[in-house]
């Protein structure tokens, strides 16, 4: 559940600085002044902006001579791997946690059927409860930590597809453009 909360709230913390930083008026300043042949305007605007797809476009226009299409996807995968740091982490966490919890009620339900076969259930009924008890918190657990990811999870590969979507964009239009 750490390791979940932890990623989650990072994650979010950079979803939330790179959309404080989309500047997506400069990129179509950007892309006006390429279409106008104005490329060093175009390079010049978008090194002032901390836009990631204003990056992407300025090291495109840098790299036109050799490729600037080898140039672009090299910078947007460079880009949207920041996007997906992490979400390895936070998936394996939302799938490892059910499981874990499974785990838990094995281990509960040994303990439970342990002491069942001791042949006095009137002496041993603390040891079957708590090994049914044991067995029910493990899953809950297990449960909870998945359920609490799962939203933060979705909510940022909703987000990486976005910026994807942003980049293809920008990448459609300069092609179209050069």
């Amino acid at each position: 559940s750490f390791v979940t909360v932890t990623v989650a709230i990072e994650r979010i913390l950079f979803i939330l600085r790179e959309g404080a930083t989309r500047e997506p008026e400069v990129v179509e300043k950007m892309l006006e002044r390429a279409e106008s042949r104005d490329i060093e305007g175009a390079i010049e605007l978008g090194k002032k902006s901390k836009d990631f797809v204003a990056r992407i476009v300025v090291y495109a226009l840098t790299h036109r001579e050799s490729s600037m299409q080898n140039a672009f996807t090299r910078a947007a995968n460079q880009e949207l791997t920041r996007y997906a740091q992490g979400m390895a982490t936070l998936d394996t966490c939302i799938t490892a946690a059910p499981l874990i919890g499974l785990l838990g009620t094995v281990t509960g339900m040994m303990n439970t059927f342990g002491a069942l076969g001791t042949g006095d259930v009137a002496s041993a009924a603390g040891q079957i409860t708590g090994g049914v008890a044991e067995g029910l918190i493990a899953t809950a657990c297990g449960l909870a930590i998945a359920i609490t990811g799962l939203f933060p999870f979705n909510y940022l590969n909703a987000k990486t597809d976005e910026a994807k979507h942003d980049v293809s964009d920008a990448s459609n239009a300069l092609e179209v453009i050069i």
